[in-house]
């Protein structure tokens, strides 16, 4: 593509298969399927373990988007639908997941996923979602403590993110690292909403403000609403990052440089499936091991 039908703000969609993992021979096969409001993804456990997930985005139909990120997901393994002992329903679709057999509230998932990802010293996460921000204290079993989240506005989100992204011609991807090629910081930018965002970008464009330096302006905006939500439930260590943005160098060192808190570094997810972008999916796949094994009892 090129000119201007060049799509700045779509990401990377994937899917990943930990190698050298049986399935055949498994006890429990488990499913956890995250519908967000951007992403969907779709995680394959087998006795606790990840052995296959998918990230792609969300489509207009979240009962949709739902079986073709586990289809994704199942596609090449050999495991069918019927290979599953019981799957769980996450995110902001996650009462239109047609397969689900039980739904969890993204909260308790994206706890419980965080500590099976980073392990039990994780006390605190933020999960930057499509359209909005929590925070989660947790207990070193990933169980929820506490909880914060901003009201329902994407700015400072993912879709905030992609809305940049275009108006910028930046690729969502590289806008992290684009954005600490500032010599110095500027301020953050005052609105936080993406449509005023938008036209308050344009405006320091057109004052001839480098896209960078925007980026930067944006990203601070962003990160000092992040910092708001963990000061206001009391950051503890460890601090996990979750989420699509947890992959964004732009957010993570900001987030690390305000606080005086460094973030878990990034798992090698891609050997192992511990995929933070995934972290709901990952702890839904678990809650649905938990709740096979307790049916099995009664």
């Amino acid at each position: 593509m090129s000119g201007d039908n060049v799509e700045y703000w779509r990401w990377r969609e994937y899917r990943l298969t930990v190698p050298n993992k049986k399935w055949e021979n498994a006890e429990i096969i488990t499913l956890g399927v995250d519908v967000g409001s951007v992403s969907s993804k779709a995680a394959v456990m087998v006795d606790g373990e990840i052995y296959s997930l998918s990230v792609m985005r969300t489509g207009s139909s979240s009962p949709d988007s739902a079986k073709k990120v586990v289809e994704w997901a199942l596609e090449g393994t050999g495991i069918k639908l019927s290979d599953i002992h019981y799957i769980v329903g996450t995110g902001y679709g996650r009462v239109n997941v047609p397969m689900a057999k039980s739904t969890i509230t993204e909260i308790a998932c994206h706890a419980k996923g965080a500590n099976y990802i980073w392990g039990p010293t994780v006390r605190t996460i933020l999960d930057v979602g499509g359209q909005d921000i929590k925070v989660v204290k947790c207990d070193e079993k990933g169980k929820v403590l506490s909880f914060l989240m901003n009201d329902k506005c994407a700015a400072g989100t993912g879709r905030g993110m992609e809305v940049l992204a275009d108006l910028l011609k930046i690729p969502i991807e590289e806008m992290g690292a684009a954005s600490l090629k500032v010599e110095e910081e500027p301020d953050p930018v005052s609105c936080t909403c993406v449509a005023f965002a938008r036209t308050e970008a344009m405006g320091l464009l057109r004052r001839g403000w480098s896209k960078e330096k925007v980026l930067a302006a944006y990203m601070q905006a962003m990160v000092l609403r992040m910092c708001n939500l963990l000061e206001r439930v009391g950051c503890e260590k460890d601090l996990a990052i979750t989420g699509g943005q947890s992959k964004n160098i732009g957010i993570v060192s900001r987030v690390e440089k305000i606080m005086g808190v460094k973030p878990l570094p990034m798992p090698n997810w891609e050997e192992d499936g511990r995929d933070p972008m995934a972290a709901g999916a990952i702890g839904a796949a678990l809650f649905a091991k938990a709740l096979y094994e307790k049916a099995q009892k009664t």
